[in-house]
């Protein structure tokens, strides 16, 4: 517990308004703790347990955690019980407001906690570094496009248009909300609810692109199986890109590797070669990298 304690105080040392994940037991870097993330978000401690523990081993974690609500000035405890199948979030300390926000890079997203995804993917600011760098004056596509924070990152970047797919309206909503928030111009921007992959006629009429981001969920039931649908995206991308067009191709799937994505390019995509694997936060620590994020970058020949 007292490790515990010394990793959350140090990654908590500077601290700004800025999310910052302050322990992550999910790669089983720390295996006693494999079920625990502590995230601090501004003014709030966000806490989520994925697998039930032991009465006596909460008790304890719970003190520990409100000793450094208390001590580094949090005004709101959250703890979701991620192994219930609501995930319903529940305010241990304080008074959550109705509308909260979380800021990366400046940049502000809309997040609920009254659902049990709160809207935003941190484990991929690396990624939305990268397309924040390079989409000046380029066509971005956003497949997967959620609440739209690779869109957000594209337009601050000085992208000349972003094209946002999910078949999620409601999620396409906040990615608006999104824009507005960091008063961005969204005439440069479409946010379009269709099934990717009964939609390709509809997404090709806004190519040719000069950047693709590929992020789905690496299981959706009855919308997408990564091991069997993340392919059939591969398969399009010669006939919805140019030269010199860049893939940001990211996959969540422990049981999916980087060569698992390598092979699906180089049978389905041959135009196109491997550059680089955007290096996962340190923050995220894992015993096995191929188990983890994988953010991979391909350049079109």
């Amino acid at each position: 517990m007292e490790k515990l304690k010394e990793i959350i105080e140090k990654n908590l040392e500077n601290k700004t308004n800025e999310f910052k994940r302050v322990f992550h037991g999910r790669g089983n870097f720390y295996e006693k703790f494999n079920f625990l993330t502590v995230d601090s978000i501004d003014k709030i401690l966000f806490i989520v347990f994925f697998e039930e523990i032991q009465k006596n081993l909460e008790e304890q974690l719970l003190i520990l955690l409100d000793e450094i609500y208390e001590k580094y000035g949090f005004e709101v405890l959250i703890l979701q019980r991620r192994y219930l199948n609501n995930g319903e979030n529940e305010v241990l300390k304080g008074k959550l407001k109705q509308e909260n926000y979380l800021v990366e890079n400046g940049l502000k997203y809309s997040i609920n906690f009254y659902n049990k995804n709160i809207g935003f993917f941190a484990d991929m600011k690396n990624g939305r570094e990268y397309i924040l760098n390079n989409s000046k004056d380029k066509k971005v596509l956003n497949l997967f496009s959620y609440t739209c924070a690779f869109s957000v990152c594209a337009i601050k970047g000085g992208a000349k248009e972003v094209i946002n797919v999910d078949m999620a309206k409601n999620a396409l909503t906040i990615g608006r909300i999104n824009h507005h928030l960091n008063d961005l111009d969204t005439k440069k921007v479409k946010f379009l609810p269709y099934n990717i992959l009964k939609s390709w006629s509809r997404i090709k009429k806004y190519a040719p692109y000069d950047i693709i981001v590929i992020d789905p969920p690496s299981f959706q039931k009855g919308s997408f199986a990564a091991s069997k649908d993340y392919e059939k995206i591969i398969k399009r991308l010669e006939e919805l890109t140019t030269k010199d067009s860049i893939i940001l191709s990211a996959l969540n799937a422990p049981e999916l590797d980087t060569n698992f994505i390598k092979n699906i390019f180089t049978e389905f995509a041959k135009e196109f070669e491997f550059i680089q694997r955007i290096p996962n936060l340190e923050n995220y620590p894992s015993n096995n990298e191929e188990k983890s994020l994988k953010n991979m970058i391909f350049k079109r020949r």
